[in-house]
Parts: structure tokens; C-alpha cells; sequence
């Protein structure tokens, strides 16, 4: 091309569509959004979503005007323009026609006068008048009759002839003429302007050279903006144009030149339709021009870079045509089907026609009218004339008394020659073009595709294929909203790309796919069957038949869920079958419809990538969801599509597709997956979209209806049976209700359904059927052919008979329709239908045997109530059958089927009403129930089986969203089956123990690692270390509340054996293989006020900061025989350290503890489900609960159980010891879970506690401490979960040294429960079993201490915590302690000074010392238990001698043998608690006498003892003293009771035995000095006492006898004191003289004496 053929092209934009590519390109269709924005021009919009996408443009900007920028001319505008002029016309003097020009060629001038005047308008501004010259037309008139006739004119003259007259040079020269009085363009009329141009365009004379000036004028005057919105009669100009460019006519010369004239029409075209004008170009314009581009893409004879030009330009015109009807939208409002009604109303109809024949481009509906050689009118001889010219080429060639489109009757048809006739009248008005054009272009483009037409070829098809993506692009929503338009989609256009898709043509395919992906995307709102008819070919085709294949190391139950076959596939129509029929021929069922058939790998590609297009509109699978799958009647497209990715996915499906596949289907679900997870949190909109409750009860509804219809194919009455079981059918014994069903449903087999009909016993069934047709109206074989579509014939004649009857009696139960007799004339003539359907539509009929209309009236003949049927019924009827045969259902084996079946998908579409647009959220956790199995089987296999780093992070992300919605909306089931794959991958939840014998600490500087087995494999596993890590921070952490089962163990079949289940442990034997590998610490322990669980001890410790880095060979080796000769485990490699390392660094990040800590706070439900889970990792008890009777006290410890025990004892698992920890935990934390798993949780540790004998001591003790804490906490609660004297038979059942090792926290335990004050309390401490456990353990070392404590505490309460039942426990307890102090006081030798001197520092250490202080406080706490007796006897109801025994005996009995303590600080104590006891004034009593034992079994034992040797010598000055006091005490509380003594009967031994008491201390040899004197002291007083009281009377001289004791006391006094009595009892003096004053009485004397002593002591 020259220069200016460039300049010509320099504005035109287009689109290149990429029509070299074999396959469309994905998910163009689904991406593009093209918006409406008020009313800015469609060709504005357009234009600035072209550059949006090119970069040019901010979306918020909207120019002027259409190109991306004003192109700016440098020249003067009327100069350009008359250059332009000078262009053309001195290109057409240098050809021979136009040699020999005037001068006014050149001039601009006309060379002879005409009388004739015509006015030129200028137009200027608005504010100024128009200005009207009037100048001679001496040229004008001939250039107006050529506007007439220019198109017929020869230019061609005689030689020598003036050409003066010739109308194509004058035109320019009158242009030129008046272009020197414009002084602005923009005020020039448009139609003057162009004139001269569009006759060189329409003239065929015209050379191909000569045209492209034109064109390229015109085109610089658009591209320059000399032709804008604001110029005068700008439409009219417009429709000029358009009328000159699509009937351009040129001279052919070489191809090269000719299509370059044909490129610049197309781009003319262009940048007329998308330029300021193209809104103002009518209806038949836009048709034309359409007509004229569509030509050029057809035609064959044209080079093919010309073709993909004239198909870029129609894409580019249809964006801009299509892009129309938004306007046209927002024009009409909401009344868009008005406006629909309307256009087809004011408007002749219109009607496209581009040539198709390969050898013009005239149009189709031209070619009769134009001669291959003549190109103008054969009357019209003008020079020039096509005669001479055989060879021109023409675009449009209409004859004069022909009509061509331009000249058909419309508003825009506007002639060239009307322009000089209008010049001075108003402009004619022109509608812009609209609906009616757009309309016909779609249906024209659509009809292209008619997948059987010969005329049109696969190529053809491919370039309206592109086109249509294009509108639909632009456009698609909108051509939903119009009627006409979305009947011509609903219809046409989805009949043949859904034939197309059948194509083997790879490029036609592809193309197909990609429309049908765009259609679905913008238009399905109204497509809502054919949707379903789309989407289930392609699922037939891709779904693979076949299983799985087993990869090593790979588990088979991690990718169950993946669907073996789709749901919508049904058996061979000669198996029973579901009754879904599909519109296809038997030969084409493996295409369309149901097996999907054989395709080629890139066909199954292409169809996968318009699966995943459409899989990437945000709400697509939920809208098929909702749709489909919750709809009775409808597949269950949802779960196919993702069914269908899901398997796709495997890296199998390489090997019947490509290498893409799996990866795009992998996408595809990713996609799927990332899109709920996005409507996770967005405020759900309810309103316009219908109840999710009542689509889970229709789908609940659909799964019914379709087991029962599976039943009734079986078995019929089966079927029916179960379906009324279930509330489907009403009635069974209804027949009306039973028909109704069969009616509507659609999955029930035809073939089955009319066998059953056709039965004896179902006549009211049949007839009821029948009912339910309306036949009114209708012809017989109308009627029978609506009959025949609900069932098919049965083979057998007399069932035949039996649906032809009764047919016939429905189709006259009502008015008999006119020409019938009755209904025997229909029944007869009803079999004569069938059998005529079946003779003209059987194969195997030759067509020369086949009936003829002749034959079926004859064999009517006279069964019409005897007479003849109408001919023209007949007729009628013969006509229908043969041309549209009667298709029974499931027999389509015609090649009508499919056209058949369509019709029947169009009618259902009539009920069927649109498809819902769900951008909501509110149905994805149904959808996501519905779908997760094959989404997680497919993540899991392909984490398993992936190669490539860039897989997992979005595997990872995929199972994190899955997680995440499965948490939200409550889909447990799928949470737990994620956490089982990923457990399963983690290879941390092994169903065998992890072995730990090995285990061996490494220290590394201040820090150490555990170097395991499980640390080694984990951290040499990527794919283990990733699964771990998605397991708890992606899947668990934050979703614990939801999961079920996925905390324990699954039951799955052992693919290995028939019949054996497996267990699969999860994440509670992750945590606790990972805990009992020291990878995880017990953060539990510290909120029970427990240390961390201890867990087991490496058998080796490595210090690897003392050797050096790289100790070589030698060293190595000499440490592997080093360990092995030590039969120590051999040191860990640096491999081995590095996988630890990196194990312990994964587990960190894992954060295993907080999500511990976070399951502690489920609600109930999820912790029982966890509670349950830790429960079943304990071992089995089968010991049975039994409790055995013990005695009140307790006895001595023995042995365990009487025998030894193995020395090596039970093994010790931490393991177990962590999940009795956590479900403690799990129980306790509030009266909720108390509730949920309390009981489970206290019988789990009874039984590790009845087990005890088997159970290691430190688990053991942990159990005791937590069943102890639940018995707390269900007693503060009022729950009854366990019986405390069951826990504390169980805990004194123990072995001692099984008891002795669990003492710290069975203390623990106890403390915490009888804490506070309760029911509890009391009954933990007046249990028998109580007392037995803390004598039991009250001498352990570290329990003692507590031990004491806690029975201080039961003392000092303040509530009456000693009873009767636990009084002498209490007692014997604070005994023991005291004797253990002076037990460690006679072991350490302890001996105090006598004086009373300080002690010094050390010794007031050891008598600080803890023993000691307990041995005196207990000795305190006894006397605190004296002042408890009274009231307790009083409470007690019990006999006098009993209640001494019980209460009074046990503490004089502890504070005698206290008194002889070897500690003096315990033995004072005692002493004074004695005296204090003995001293009491509820001791004594006149009503009874038991207090009495207080000298025989207290103070007489108590002076035996002290004067025993070894026991003097445990501390001999100290006894000395005791001695003294013990003496003294004993006379002072013989003194104090003397008086209640004197009335018992056992007085007078006492008093004896006293005496001997003191002999013996006396001469007892042991002592300090002065005993002697303090014993006589004492034993004076009480002699005096009894002196003065009349107990002790010496006989009287005169032979009167004394007090009984007498003799016998002085007996006794006179063996070691024989002075006393002359002390006592002296000599009577010589009577004194009369006068001497009267003596003092001796009880006077006697009383004196003992208040001195008194007063002494």
C-alpha cells in the first residue's frame, strides 16, 4: 500500500481474536466485563474498554470522543480537503477516460451557463443565520443528475468529444467552488462534503487505484475530526456513506489492488459504525454494512489475510453494534419487552443475506438479479458502460427495476440523487438503528452455524463462532433480557453449538466450547435445561470409567469419595434405566448425552478448559446446585462438576487426555474451593432467594424419589409401595394419586412404565393416567403422539389394544370432535397411526414398500361409523407422520431424534422458568456437605503424589479453606476426614508404638534435643513435616470446637484382608507420640497445681560441646565400639541430629500446646467427642469392680497383697499419664463438661486404680490426685459421679509400697477435697478407709509433714469435724506423732541440760527441727481434743463406761505414753495436758464411776513405765523430773477427788496402791537428789487431808477402833518414810494444867500443814 492507503487505516482499531489458535482461550469469556455507564455513547463504551485493557485508559475515564486521542492537523482543513479533491481528480486525468478534462476541472469551475439556480447552504455557528448563496448551477444541474444517475453514467466518451458534461469530475470541481467561500469546515454540509467521493466509490468505471483515494479521502476526514457530531446533516451523510461503501463499484485490475480497496471499506466500516456518526446510521445501514463484511469474511476467492481482516472488522463492529443494546436498555427502562414488541412492529422486516457462493461478493439475495459479466443496467448505453468492462468488480449490483436492501422501504433509505431535491427542505429524519438490525445480524451469525448445512463449511462456521463470542462478550446479558434475542439463544444458537461440540475438528471445537462457555456465562439465567443438557455431555465425555490406580506408598482409603461414575449416567436402554431421555441418536449416544464416547485427548483438554471457565464464575456451582441437585426432576450437576474435576485431577487422566489435564482440573477445584472460602464472611443475603431448609427437604424429597423410581424399574408395585412409605405418594390405593406421580416424574423408565400401564390389573391406573391428558383440540395424531412421548408401546398386541382403547375413550369422553364418528373410529384409526409411524420410519422398510397416503385412506376405508375419514384429514394425518415421525422415548435411532428431542427440551423449558443467579452465600454449606469428598481425596492424593514445590503451598491453602468451611458451617464429617488424610500423610499416627529404648539426649552448649526414632523418620520426611504442620496450624487450630471424630482412631477395612478393620489413629496419638518423645512438654500439669509429667529417662546422655567438630574416621569408629563393648545404644549421627532438629523446629511451629490449651475450652458436645477419643488410649481393665469389707481400724501394714512383687514392676507410660491429665482436665473445667464427660472421665481412673497392681506408681498417683479433683468438683456441683468411700476404699487397697510412692499426691487429693467445709468433707473424714490411708502414709518421708497438717486442720475446724467415727483415729494419729518425735530424739541422743539455762543455737536448731515440732504440737492438739469430749459424749447417746472408753480412755492413754516421751519439750506437753485432762471438771461425776480408771489405767502405768530402766536412761535427767511431777500429780489428784472416792468401793486399794507407787519411787535408786523430799511432801499433805477429814483415824486409846485404812497405810508409809507417823501423828502430850488454853483439832493442824505443802509444791 502507498502512504495514503496507510494514512486510510492509520484510525481504524480492531481486535485481533487470535484466530490462528487450535484452542480458545481460557476463560476469556468468564473474565471480560463490559458496563454500561448511563448514556455515554455505545461506541465511547466500547472504544474505552479496549483501551482499559491496552493500559490507555483509568476506568473512570470516558473521552470525548472514540480514539484514544484528537488526532491535531497542521494544514488548513479547506486546503486539505481541496488537495484531496486535486488527488482524485488528477489521478483520473492521468487515465485515458478522463484525458481530455476541461479546464473548470482544474479551475473548480462549470464551463456553461444554466439557467437553473441552486442554493448551497453554509451552516455556521448556532448563534449565527445560516448564509444561502445562490449561484448559477450551470455544472450543478448536471452534478445533481448524477447524483441520479452517476452510478450509470460512461464516462467514457469519443474521441476528440468535450467531456465537460462528465458529473464525476464537476462534482469536484463544484466542491471546489464552494470550499473557497467555507471559512470552517465544521459548518460545511456533510452531504456537499462527501458527495464527489461517494460517486468515484459508486462509479464502476472507476479504476481500483482511483477508489482507494477516495476512500482514504474520506477516511482522513473522519481520522482528522473534519467530520464531527456537531456537522451539518451529519445522519443524512451517514446513510450516504453507508449506501456508497457497501455498493462500491470498481474496474477489476490485478488481486493485490482490488483487495486493498475492499481492505479500506472494511475499515472505513469500522470507523463509520464506531466513529461520532455510527449511532445515527439506521437500521438497514448497519444491516448493509454487516451484509457487506460478513461477504468478505465468506468468501473463498479471497485471499485469506483479507478474510481474517474482514473478520477482525466484524468483530470490532459487532462489539460496537451489540454494544447498542445497552443503550437501548437503559432508553426503554423496564419496559426492555415492550421495546421488543415494538421493533418487530414498526419495522418492515429485515433480512441479512451475505454471499456465500464463493465466486462474489454480492450478496445472496442479489445473485438472481446480477450477470456474472454485465455490472450496469443493459438499457442504460452510456459511455463506459460495463459491457466494455466484463472484468469490474461490485459489491452490490442492484438492476434498476430490481430492489435491493438500500432501496426496500425504510426510513434510512436515503438515494444519492435525493440529495439535490432535499438540499433546501428539511432533513429527512432517520431513526438510529436498533433492535431489528441487531436482531437479524445475531440471526444471520447463528444460522451460520447450522452444523449440517453444505453450504456453509467448517471454516465458515469457525468465523460466526468468533463473532458470536464477541456479541456474547459485549453483550450476552442483554440479548438475555430481549425475547426475540434470547429465543434465537435458547434455540438456534444452543441446537447447533451443542452439535458442534460433536465435531473432530479441533479449531471448530475449540471455538464451540469457548461460545458455549460465553453463553452459559452471561445468558444462562434463561438457559436453564439446555444448561443441563451442555453440562451433561460434557460430563459423560470426560468422566473417566475406570478405577484408580494404586500407586506405592500411597493409602487407597485416603482418596475414597471420588466418584467411579457420574450421577447423571444411566444403564443401556436394554437394561431397566431411570427414564431420563436425552434428545440423541443410539449411533451418537457415546457423544452426547450419556457414555461421552471416545474423544481425542485434545478435544477432552478443550472440554475441560470450558469446564474450568465456567467453573471460575464465582456462584457457578452453586447455582447448579441449587438449580439441579435441589431440584426432584433434574441431574445432580454439582456433584458431577466437581465429581468430574475431582477425578480429572489424578495424574492418571494423563493417559486418556494431555499432560494439562490433571493440573487444569486441579485448578478448577482449587478455584472452586477458594471462592466459598472468599463468602465465608459476607453478610449472607436472604432476601429473593428461596428457604435453604426447604431446598435440604426437596433434596431429601429427590434422594427418595430417586431410590423409589430405581424400585419401581425393578419392581413396579415395589416401587410404588416404598415411595408411599415415604409421604411421596398420598395414596397407593388412589389411582389418581399413584398416575400423578408417574406423570410428572421423569425418572422413571418409560419402557417400564408402559408394561405396566398396559396390565390388566391396573385399568383404573390407566385411565387415570389417561385423565391427565387434555386431547381437546387436538388431531388424533396429535393426541397420540403427546400419549406416546409420556411412555413407550409395549411390544405385546393385546397390551397395545388395551392403551389403544382406552385412549380412544378419553380422546371422546368429551365433545366428539367434528368428522368423527365415535370412539371406535378413533380406535381403529389410532392403530392405523401406529402402524403407519412404524412403516414409514423403519429402516429396513424399502421406500418403494413403504405406504403410501393412498394405501392408509384405503385401509380407513368405512370405519368411520361406516363411513369414510375426511381426505383432507387423512391427509393431514399422513403428511405429519411421515415428515415428523412419532419417537417413542429411549428409541432414537432416527435421524429426526435429535431435532425431535429438541423440540421436547424446548417444551419442558416452558415449566421449567429461569435459572437462579445465587450471588449469595447462604446455600455454600449445603453445597460444600454435598461436594467435600472427592475435594479432599483429591487434595490428599496429590499431596501424596505431587512432585513439584510449587503444588503444595496451594494444596495447603486448599485444605486450610476446606478446613475453615468446613469449621464455619458446622460440615464436622469433613473436618474429621481432613485431619484423618492429613494425620495418615503425617506418619506421626502409626498404629504401632514408637520405639523409645533408644532414645538418647544431646547436649549441645546450653542446649539439648531428644534424639528418637520418630524425631529421625519425621524430619527426614518432607512430605510428613508439611502434613504436620497443615494438620495443626492450618486444619486444627481454630476449628477444634468442630471435630468429632477426627480426634480418636477410625475404624476403615484392611484392603490387605477380607473382612479385618483397621484403625487409623489421629491427632490425640499424634500428641501423644509426640509427648512421650519429649517434642512436646505437658502444659496441663500447672493449671492442676502438678509438676510436668515426668517422662521416661534416655538411655544415653551425649555431650557433644566437649568433642570436636570433625573427629574423622578413627574417632568414629572407636566410639561405636566403645558404646557396644558399654552395651550402650550407639551415638546418634549428624544426620540423625539434623533430622531431630529439624523435627523439634516443625513441632515449635506447630504450636501443639496452645491448641491443648485451646481444646480445654470446647463446648461440651466437642469435648465428650474428645474425652471419648483419649479414652480409647487407655488400656482395657478386666478387673472387676469389687470392694471388700475392712476393719474400722486399720491394721498393720503389710506386704502388697501378701506376696513380692517383681522387682522390675510395671512399665512406665507418660503417654497414659498425659491423657489422663487431659481429660481431668476436660471434666473439671465446668459444670457443663462435669456433666458431658464426668462420669466417663471417673470411671476411666477408678479403673486404672482397681488396676493398680499392674498400673507403674507414678501413674498410679496421678490417677488418684485426678479422680480425687472430679470428686471435688462433682460434690461442689451436686453431681454423684463417684462415692468417696468408693475412692478411698480403692486407695487403702493399695499395696504399702505402692501407697507410699503415691503418698505425696494422694495427700494432695485429699487436702484438696475436704478443703472446704461440706458434705464432702464429712464424709472423706468419717470413713474408715480415710484414716487407714493417712496412718498408712503419714510416716512417709515429705507426706509426714502434710499428713499432720491436714489433721491440725480437721482439729482446729471450727465445724464438728471430730466425730464419734473418726475420734480415735484422730487420737491415734497425734499419738504416732508424738512418739515419732521422741523416737528421732532417742536416735539423735538428744539431752537437755537440767538447769534452766538458755539453749544454745544448736540446740534450739534441733529442737526446731519439724519432727520435733509436730511431736509437740500434736500433744497440744490432744489437750485442744479434751475440751471436745463432753460434747461429743453428749452426742454420742452411748453409756457411760462406753463413752469413757471411747473418748476419755484413748487421750489419757496418748498422754501417758507421751509423759514418758524421750523429748522433754513433747513430754512436758503431755505432762500438762495430763494434769489439765486429769484435772477437768466434766472428768468426774457422783452418778457413775468409770472416771476412777484415771489411777489404774493412767497414773499407775504411767509411774510403772517411769520407772522403768529404759526408760529412765532414754533421758535420766529429765526423767527425774518427770518422776517428781508424776508423783506430785498423782497425790494431787488423789487429793482432789478424795471426796468422790470416799463413796467407791475400790478407794481403799487405790489409796494403797498410791502408797506403793511412792515406795517405789522412793527407793527406785534412779534420780536426781531430793526426790525423797519431794515424795514425802506430797505424801505428808495428803496424809494431813486425810487426817483433818476423819479418812485416816489412829485408833483411840481406850480401846476404840481407828479408820479401816488405818493399819494398813502405816504399814506401807512406815517401809520408806517410818518417821511420818509420829510427824503426823505425834504422841499425845501430858494433859496440860485446867487453865492452858484449849488445843488446835488436827484436821486443823492437818489442814494447815497441807496448805504450806500445797503452797510448797
Amino acid at each position: 500500500m502507498n502512504a495514503q492507503s496507510m494514512a486510510g487505516l492509520s484510525h481504524a482499531s480492531h481486535v485481533d481474536h487470535g484466530s490462528e489458535q487450535s484452542g480458545p482461550t481460557s476463560g476469556a469469556a468468564g473474565e471480560r466485563d463490559y458496563k454500561t455507564a448511563g448514556t455515554i455513547d455505545s461506541r465511547v463504551r466500547i472504544r474505552t474498554d479496549i483501551n482499559q485493557r491496552n493500559g490507555l485508559l483509568h476506568e473512570d475515564t470516558v473521552p470525548a470522543m472514540p480514539r484514544e486521542r484528537t488526532i491535531s492537523v497542521a494544514v488548513d482543513a479547506v486546503a486539505l480537503i481541496t488537495t484531496e479533491c486535486i488527488t482524485v481528480t488528477s489521478a483520473m486525468r492521468k487515465h485515458a477516460k478522463w484525458a481530455h478534462s476541461s479546464v473548470s476541472a482544474i479551475l473548480g469551475g462549470s464551463p456553461s451557463p444554466s439557467k437553473s439556480r441552486q442554493t448551497i447552504r453554509h451552516f455556521r455557528n448556532k448563534e449565527e443565520p445560516e448564509v444561502i448563496i445562490e449561484m448559477s448551477s450551470m455544472g450543478m444541474g448536471s452534478a445533481h443528475s448524477a447524483f441520479l444517475s452517476g452510478s450509470r453514467w460512461g464516462l467514457r466518451g469519443k474521441k476528440g468529444k468535450s467531456l465537460e458534461d462528465d458529473p464525476l469530475i464537476a462534482a469536484f470541481a463544484r466542491l471546489r467552488n464552494d470550499l473557497r467561500r467555507c471559512t470552517d469546515i465544521r459548518t460545511f454540509d456533510i452531504p456537499a462534503l462527501l458527495h464527489p467521493f461517494l460517486q468515484i466509490i459508486r462509479s464502476s468505471s472507476t479504476s481500483a487505484s482511483i477508489t482507494s483515494l477516495a476512500l482514504v479521502a474520506i477516511t482522513k476526514f473522519f481520522a482528522y475530526n473534519l467530520i464531527s457530531r456537531d456537522s451539518p446533516r451529519l445522519a443524512l451523510g451517514m446513510q450516504l456513506l453507508s449506501a456508497a461503501i457497501t455498493h462500491c463499484r470498481f474496474e477489476a485490475s490485478d488481486s493485490a489492488a482490488d483487495e486493498t480497496v475492499l481492505l479500506r471499506i472494511l475499515k472505513l466500516m469500522e470507523g463509520i459504525i464506531s466513529g461520532p456518526g455510527g449511532d445515527l446510521l439506521g437500521d438497514e445501514s448497519v444491516c448493509e454494512m454487516m451484509e457487506t463484511g460478513l461477504s468478505m469474511c465468506c468468501q473463498i476467492r479471497l485471499s485469506e489475510l483479507l478474510r481474517r481482516s474482514a473478520e477482525m472488522s466484524m468483530s470490532s463492529m459487532c462489539q460496537v453494534v451489540f454494544e447498542r443494546l445497552k443503550s437501548l436498555e437503559i432508553e426503554a427502562g423496564d419496559n426492555v419487552k415492550a421495546m421488543d414488541e415494538d421493533s418487530r412492529d414498526s419495522h418492515s422486516p429485515l433480512k441479512l443475506e451475505p454471499s456465500v457462493n464463493g465466486t462474489t461478493v454480492v450478496p445472496d439475495s442479489m445473485a438472481g438479479e446480477v450477470e456474472p459479466t454485465a455490472i450496469v443496467d443493459e438499457k442504460e448505453n452510456t459511455p463506459g458502460s460495463a459491457e466494455e468492462h466484463p472484468g469490474s468488480t461490485s459489491l452490490d449490483l442492484p438492476r434498476e427495476q430490481g430492489k435491493s436492501v438500500a432501496q426496500r422501504a425504510s426510513a434510512s433509505a436515503v438515494e444519492l440523487s435525493q440529495t439535490a431535491k432535499q438540499t433546501t427542505e428539511e432533513p429527512v429524519s432517520i431513526k438510529p438503528y436498533g433492535l431489528p438490525s441487531i436482531r437479524e445480524l445475531f440471526r444471520v451469525l447463528v444460522d451460520l452455524l447450522q452444523p449440517h448445512s453444505k453450504q456453509h463449511g467448517d471454516g465458515m462456521r469457525v468465523m460466526a463462532l468468533r463473532i458470536i463470542d464477541v456479541a456474547l462478550e459485549v453483550a450476552g446479558p442483554s440479548i438475555a433480557r430481549h425475547p426475540s434475542l434470547a429465543m434465537l439463544a435458547k434455540d438456534d444458537l444452543c441446537r447447533h453449538l451443542f452439535q458442534l461440540v460433536r465435531s473432530e475438528n479441533m479449531t471448530l471445537l475449540n471455538e464451540s466450547l469457548r461460545v458455549a462457555g460465553t453463553l452459559l456465562h452471561t445468558c444462562r439465567g434463561v438457559l436453564k435445561l439446555q444448561q443441563e443438557l451442555f453440562l451433561s455431555y460434557l460430563v459423560a465425555c470426560l468422566h473417566p470409567r475406570v478405577e484408580i490406580p494404586t500407586e506405592p506408598g500411597i493409602d487407597p482409603t485416603l482418596y475414597e469419595g471420588i466418584p467411579e461414575a457420574p450421577k447423571l449416567a444411566r444403564p443401556s436402554p436394554s437394561s431397566n434405566s431411570n427414564g431420563r431421555s436425552t434428545p440423541v441418536p443410539v449411533k451418537d449416544r457415546q457423544k452426547l448425552g450419556l457414555e461421552g464416547g471416545l474423544r481425542k485427548p485434545d478435544a477432552r483438554e478443550a472440554m475441560v478448559e470450558c469446564i474450568g471457565a465456567l467453573s471460575r464464575i464465582p456462584s457457578y456451582l452453586v447455582e447448579l446446585f441449587v438449580n439441579y441437585d435441589c431440584a426432584v426432576d433434574r441431574a445432580d450437576l454439582c456433584e458431577d462438576m466437581v465429581g468430574l474435576l475431582a477425578r480429572n485431577a489424578f495424574p492418571d487422566a494423563a493417559t486418556w487426555s494431555t499432560t494439562n489435564v490433571p493440573a487444569l482440573c486441579l485448578d478448577a477445584l482449587l478455584g472452586h474451593v477458594q471462592f466459598i472460602a472468599d463468602r465465608l464472611y459476607v453478610e449472607q443475603r436472604r432476601e429473593g432467594f428461596p428457604d435453604p431448609e426447604k431446598l435440604r427437604e426437596r433434596r431429601a424429597r429427590k434422594k427418595i424419589v430417586i431410590r423409589g423410581a430405581t424400585k419401581f424399574n425393578e419392581n413396579p408395585k415395589s416401587g410404588i409401595a416404598y415411595l408411599a412409605s415415604q409421604g411421596i405418594i398420598e395414596d397407593p390405593d388412589n389411582a389418581h394419586s399413584v398416575a400423578q406421580f408417574l406423570r410428572e416424574t421423569t425418572r422413571i423408565s418409560k419402557t417400564v412404565l408402559g408394561e405396566f400401564l398396559s396390565k390388566k390389573d391396573n385399568d383404573q391406573l390407566l385411565k387415570a393416567f389417561m385423565d391427565l391428558f387434555d386431547f381437546s383440540q387436538e388431531r388424533v395424531d396429535e393426541a397420540l403422539r403427546e400419549l406416546l412421548n409420556s411412555f413407550r408401546l409395549p411390544g405385546e398386541a393385546p397390551l397395545i389394544e388395551r392403551i389403544v382403547e382406552c385412549f380412544s375413550e378419553k380422546y371422546c369422553s368429551g365433545a366428539t370432535p367434528e368428522g368423527i364418528a365415535g370412539k371406535d373410529a378413533v380406535h381403529v384409526l389410532a392403530y392405523a397411526i401406529i402402524i403407519l409411524n412404524t412403516d414409514q420410519h423403519n429402516p429396513s422398510v424399502k421406500d418403494e414398500k413403504r405406504m403410501t397416503y393412498a394405501d392408509f385412506a384405503k385401509n380407513l376405508r368405512g370405519v368411520n361409523g361406516g363411513g369414510n375419514f375426511d381426505p383432507g384429514y387423512l391427509q393431514q394425518i399422513y403428511d405429519s407422520i411421515k415428515t415428523n415421525e412419532i419417537i417413542l422415548p429411549e428409541e432414537h435411532n432416527t435421524a429426526r431424534a435429535f431435532d425431535y428431542g429438541w423440540e421436547e427440551l424446548l417444551l419442558k423449558t416452558r415449566n421449567a422458568g429461569d435459572l437462579l443467579l445465587c450471588d449469595t452465600n447462604i446455600f455454600d454449606a449445603d453445597m460444600f456437605e454435598a461436594t467435600w469428598r472427592p475435594i479432599v481425596a483429591t487434595l490428599s492424593y496429590v499431596f501424596m503424589s505431587a512432585s513439584e514445590d510449587v503444588v503444595f503451598p496451594r494444596i495447603n491453602t486448599g485444605f486450610l479453606q476446606c478446613a475453615q468451611i468446613a469449621a464455619t458451617y458446622g460440615v464436622t464429617e469433613a473436618l474429621d476426614r481432613i485431619i484423618y488424610c492429613m494425620s495418615s500423610i503425617s506418619t506421626v499416627a502409626q498404629d504401632r508404638p514408637w520405639n523409645t529404648a533408644l532414645n538418647t539426649k544431646v547436649q549441645r552448649g546450653k542446649g539439648s534435643v531428644m534424639v528418637s526414632e520418630l524425631a529421625v523418620k519425621l524430619g527426614g520426611n518432607f512430605r510428613a513435616k508439611l502434613a504436620t504442620y497443615v494438620l495443626f496450624q492450618y486444619v486444627v487450630r481454630g476449628n477444634v470446637q468442630e471435630i468429632r471424630s477426627g480426634w480418636k482412631h477410625v475404624s476403615r477395612p484392611d484392603v490387605s484382608s477380607q473382612g479385618n478393620m483397621l484403625t487409623s489413629p489421629q491427632i490425640v496419638q499424634i500428641w501423644l507420640n509426640l509427648f512421650a518423645n519429649s517434642l512436646i512438654s505437658s502444659s496441663l500439669s500447672r493449671r492442676l497445681g502438678l509438676d510436668p509429667i515426668p517422662l521416661h529417662t534416655p538411655t544415653h546422655v551425649v555431650d557433644r560441646a566437649d568433642k570436636p567438630a570433625d573427629g574423622g574416621f578413627i574417632s568414629s569408629l572407636f566410639s561405636t565400639i566403645s558404646s557396644y563393648t558399654a552395651d550402650d545404644p550407639p551415638e546418634p549421627s549428624e544426620e540423625e541430629l539434623e533430622y531431630t532438629v529439624a523435627t523439634v523446629d516443625c513441632v515449635a511451629n506447630c504450636h501443639i500446646e496452645d491448641l491443648v490449651l485451646e481444646a480445654t475450652q470446647m463446648p461440651p458436645r466437642a469435648t465428650k467427642d474428645l474425652t471419648l477419643a483419649l479414652l480409647e488410649q487407655l488400656p482395657q481393665d478386666s478387673s472387676p469392680a469389687v470392694i471388700v469389707v475392712k476393719p474400722e481400724r486399720p491394721s498393720s501394714p503389710a506386704k502388697a497383697n501378701g506376696h513380692r512383687q517383681d522387682h522390675r514392676g510395671p512399665a512406665y507410660d507418660p503417654s497414659l499419664v498425659y491423657v489422663l491429665e487431659t481429660i481431668t482436665l476436660l471434666a473439671i473445667r465446668d459444670e457443663s463438661s462435669l456433666a458431658a464427660v464426668g462420669e466417663l472421665v471417673a470411671d476411666a481412673l477408678q479403673n486404672v486404680m482397681r488396676n493398680a497392681s499392674n498400673t507403674h506408681f507414678m501413674v498410679l498417683s496421678r490417677a488418684v490426685y485426678y479422680l480425687l479433683l472430679v470428686l471435688q468438683r462433682s460434690a461442689a456441683q451436686d453431681k454423684a459421679l463417684v462415692r468417696a468411700p468408693v475412692v478411698l476404699h480403692m486407695i487403702s487397697s493399695f499395696s504399702q509400697p505402692k501407697l507410699e510412692k503415691s503418698a505425696a499426691l494422694i495427700l494432695k487429693g485429699l487436702i484438696v477435697c475436704i478443703k472446704e467445709s461440706g458434705t464432702l468433707r464429712n464424709e472423706i473424714i468419717n470413713t474408715p478407709d480415710f484414716w487407714s490411708t493417712i496412718e498408712r502414709i503419714h510416716t512417709v518421708p515429705g507426706v509426714s509433714a502434710g499428713v499432720f497438717s491436714l489433721l491440725k486442720a480437721i482439729v482446729e475446724d471450727r465445724s464438728p469435724a471430730v466425730t464419734a467415727d473418726n475420734y480415735g483415729f484422730v487420737v491415734g494419729l497425734l499419738n504416732s506423732y508424738a512418739n515419732a518425735g521422741g523416737a528421732a530424739a532417742a536416735s539423735q541422743g538428744q539431752r537437755e541440760p537440767t538447769g534452766r539455762r538458755p539453749p544454745t543455737q544448736e540446740q534450739s536448731k534441733t529442737r526446731e527441727t519439724d519432727v520435733f515440732q509436730r511431736g509437740e504440737e500434736a500433744v497440744h492438739v490432744v489437750q485442744q481434743l479434751t475440751s471436745r469430749v463432753p460434747a461429743l459424749i453428749e452426742q454420742s447417746h452411748l453409756e457411760r463406761n462406753e463413752a469413757w472408753i471411747t473418748y476419755w480412755s484413748p487421750i489419757f492413754e496418748c498422754l501417758r505414753i507421751q509423759c514418758e516421751n524421750p523429748h522433754r519439750g513433747i513430754r512436758r506437753g503431755a505432762f500438762s495436758s495430763l494434769q489439765s485432762a486429769l484435772q477437768s471438771a466434766e472428768l468426774a461425776s457422783s452418778d457413775h464411776q468409770e472416771w476412777t480408771a484415771i489411777f489404774s489405767e493412767v497414773l499407775f502405768p504411767l509411774i510403772e513405765r517411769l520407772l522403768k530402766p529404759e526408760v529412765y536412761q532414754s533421758d535420766p535427767a529429765g526423767m527425774s523430773e518427770t518422776r517428781i511431777a508424776v508423783a506430785r500429780l498423782l497425790c494431787k489428784i488423789f487429793l482432789h477427788y478424795l471426796v468422790s472416792l470416799t463413796e467407791w468401793e475400790g478407794m481403799m486399794e487405790t489409796w494403797f496402791r498410791i502408797l506403793d507407787r511412792m515406795d517405789q519411787l522412793m527407793n527406785s535408786g534412779q534420780g536426781r537428789s531430793g526426790m525423797e523430799e519431794e515424795i514425802s511432801e506430797s505424801l505428808k499433805n495428803i496424809l494431813y487431808f486425810m487426817k483433818s477429814d476423819g479418812y485416816l483415824v489412829p485408833p483411840s486409846p481406850g480401846g476404840e477402833q481407828g479408820s479401816p485404812i488405818w493399819d494398813e497405810t502405816w504399814k506401807r508409809v512406815d517401809r520408806f518414810l517410818p518417821g511420818m507417823r509420829k510427824e503426823i501423828f505425834p504422841d499425845p502430850p501430858p494433859p496440860p494444867p485446867p487453865q492452858q488454853q484449849t488445843p488446835r483439832t488436827s484436821a486443823e493442824e492437818s489442814g494447815g500443814n497441807a496448805s504450806k505443802e500445797t503452797e510448797a509444791s
